[in-house]
């Protein structure tokens, strides 16, 4: 599993309280479903979109992951059976299976999306990578891979800093990724809300850092970082760009994403703190209550019956309560894993052993015990919160409140809600641009904006070279 998923290791063990179908043997498929199979996936109040990667091996078989990019999920393992023009995925992690026909035109899969107590209608549309890259044109900025280090930690990092044409100096941000070990881009199933960003804002003016998480990429380290770790990173890569010569060192500030929004707040509660912060829809509220909120809302999407939902949550927050509570990382360990195994007697020990080694990993420990608002009465400088109304992986309202509440005698406060952006910053699917004939998800062009605006108001970025074209075109 990977790191990126770290937030819904409780997720996934709610999954595994529920009776898990049997892996299946795995024949040869009479047809090559070699690509990806895309289709949107129904759900009481919204949709989220599911996508399946197969790839035929030589003997026959497939290998075969299932992503959920709006819940953060990736790479999860799924068997694949065939029989005629039935095709069957079955992601024993997720305790999930889908059922369809293949379509004589061989591009359409029409069938239906099963988990314990739920069953939805599914169709999924097939997709055939492209081999070759699209040639990338140079970009109008200049581009410069660089490292730094965290010397406290000895970790060296590895990223890309973008500074706009033009002499300067110029102000700076450093951009943070959401939770879990992310290349520099953030890249979430094909989809890299990070490099986008960072791609807007040096175009309007701004220096952009955008950095490899620890253990990922070039970066070195230990992917498991928790949230302590990742402040120092953050420290060293604000420290990175003030020794910078095209950059106002006085005008370095941090934009996080998610879980790194949470890290620029505790840079900025710190001594030297950025000059400025915005955080993406970062948490609120504390670590161990998002988890049971994700669970629960995960559960009534799935309409579990009343009795059955009140059982599976106290399940739940029994694991919590141990891993919490349990000081001792082999002791928590070996209570989870009983925990899921009373609950899931069907499970093999590798399986439970491996789910709750995830669950009890330092990362995930310590966003179980995360207050975001404990320092936030030490937060003096400008601060951005931008949440999308869409987001289905944490309630903005209740986030975005908390943290007011917490930044309550902060007099910089600035706090926004954009209509029908996701988690991700992407806008509403009707506002895709269309490439190659086919809808393409990007980074909201409303939240780029406001951000650069409010980055503006903060940090005025340096006059452009005569004869350059606005800034503010693209």
């Amino acid at each position: 599993m990977t790191a990126i998923r770290l937030r819904f290791y409780s997720l996934l063990a709610l999954l595994l309280t529920l009776a898990l179908p049997g892996r299946a043997t795995v024949p040869p498929a009479p047809d090559p479903l070699d690509g990806l199979w895309k289709g949107p996936l129904k759900l009481p109040g919204g949709q989220l979109d599911v996508t399946f990667r197969l790839v035929k091996l030589s003997s026959g078989d497939y290998f075969a992951t299932l992503d959920v990019p709006l819940q953060r999920v990736n790479n999860l393992a799924v068997t694949v059976t065939t029989h005629a023009d039935t095709v069957v995925f079955v992601s024993a992690e997720a305790n999930c299976r889908f059922t369809g026909r293949l379509l004589p035109d061989g591009k359409q899969l029409q069938g239906a999306w099963q988990q314990p107590g739920f069953e939805v209608p599914l169709t999924l549309t097939r997709t055939v990578p492209q081999q070759a890259a699209r040639p990338r044109l140079t970009p109008p900025y200049r581009e410069e891979n660089v490292t730094f280090s965290n010397a406290k930690a000895g970790v060296q990092l590895a990223g890309t800093l973008t500074v706009p044409a033009g002499p300067g100096p110029f102000p700076a941000v450093a951009l943070l990724s959401d939770v879990g070990a992310q290349d520099r881009n953030g890249t979430v199933n094909d989809f890299a809300p990070i490099g986008r960003l960072a791609d807007f804002l040096t175009r309007r003016g701004i220096a952009v850092l955008r950095f490899d998480d620890r253990g990922t990429g070039q970066s070195g380290g230990d992917a498991q970082a928790t949230l302590a770790d990742q402040l120092g990173d953050a420290q060293a890569a604000l420290a990175f760009l003030r020794a910078r010569p095209e950059i106002v060192a006085k005008q370095v500030g941090l934009v996080g994403h998610g879980e790194g929004g949470n890290v620029a707040l505790l840079a900025a509660a710190q001594p030297t703190p950025p000059a400025f912060v915005v955080g993406l829809a970062p948490y609120g509220l504390p670590g161990g209550d998002i988890a049971m909120q994700q669970q629960e809302a995960t559960l009534r999407s799935l309409q579990l019956a009343p009795a059955q939902l009140d059982i599976v949550i106290k399940r739940q927050k029994a694991i919590i309560d141990a891993i919490r509570q349990t000081i001792n990382r082999s002791q928590a360990q070996a209570i989870v894993a009983n925990i899921l195994k009373q609950n899931n007697p069907v499970l093999d020990n590798a399986a439970v052993q491996a789910r709750a080694a995830e669950m009890t990993s330092p990362p995930y420990r310590y966003f179980l015990g995360f207050d975001p608002a404990e320092n936030l009465a030490s937060v003096t400088c400008p601060v951005l919160l931008l949440y999308g109304s869409a987001d289905t992986v944490i309630n903005p309202d209740n986030n975005l409140s908390a943290l007011v509440k917490g930044l309550k005698a902060n007099k910089s406060v600035t706090a926004r809600k954009l209509p029908g952006v996701n988690h991700l910053f992407q806008p509403a699917p009707d506002q895709w641009p269309i490439v190659g004939g086919q809808p393409q998800p990007n980074f909201s062009p409303a939240a780029a904006e406001a951000v650069r605006a409010w980055l503006a108001t903060q940090a005025p970025p340096a006059p452009a070279p005569a004869g350059s074209p606005p800034t503010s075109a693209r």
